[in-house]
């Protein structure tokens, strides 16, 4: 049986790449590239899944959540990102995703995701403290969420210069 799927990816080869591996487990992907096409293709395909990334050509992902649930209340949300976070998984859930996933998520991570599955990975088994740079990048990212996204706000209250904190921002967090 298959299973609808859209795949919302502004990586065009990422999106493809995805599409032909979750397609060898029974999903009927489609891709969406363009942020204009992202509803009418909700609306059009009527898809039981959807994988939704988070930033799309500079556009939060998560702006879209509330209006995909509208057109679609029933498909599984899912939602993937390159830089993950504790404040923006709380946000995505909070606006109607199902589930969230950071980059890179193999294919059966994600296909256990998709499908409801109660998939946890080495990281999430891993009951380890977390190290002071993740913890460092979760706080940054809960402040910078409070402000609004305005870097130099940010800044100010974390008693940091704009640009460090930026060069913070453009490192991927550690696992840990």
């Amino acid at each position: 049986m298959t299973k609808k799927l859209l795949i919302i990816e502004d990586d065009i080869a990422f999106a493809n790449t995805l599409a032909r591996r979750l397609a060898k487990h029974n999903f009927e992907p489609s891709v969406v590239h363009e942020v204009s096409e992202i509803l009418q293709q909700c609306q059009q395909l009527q898809p039981s899944y959807v994988l939704l990334d988070m930033n799309l050509n500079g556009i939060s992902g998560l702006k879209f959540i509330a209006d995909i649930r509208a057109y679609l209340p029933t498909c599984r949300l899912v939602l993937l990102t390159g830089f993950a976070s504790i404040a923006t998984a709380v946000e995505a859930v909070k606006l109607g995703a199902d589930d969230y996933l950071s980059k890179p998520a193999d294919t059966r991570l994600i296909v256990q995701t998709l499908l409801g599955q109660n998939a946890m990975n080495e990281a999430t088994l891993n009951t380890d403290t977390m190290s002071a740079e993740r913890v460092e990048w979760e706080h940054i990212q809960q402040v910078l969420k409070v402000n609004e996204g305005n870097v130099s706000q940010t800044a100010r209250q974390l008693n940091m210069h704009r640009r460090t904190l930026q060069r913070k921002l453009q490192k991927r967090p550690v696992l840990k």
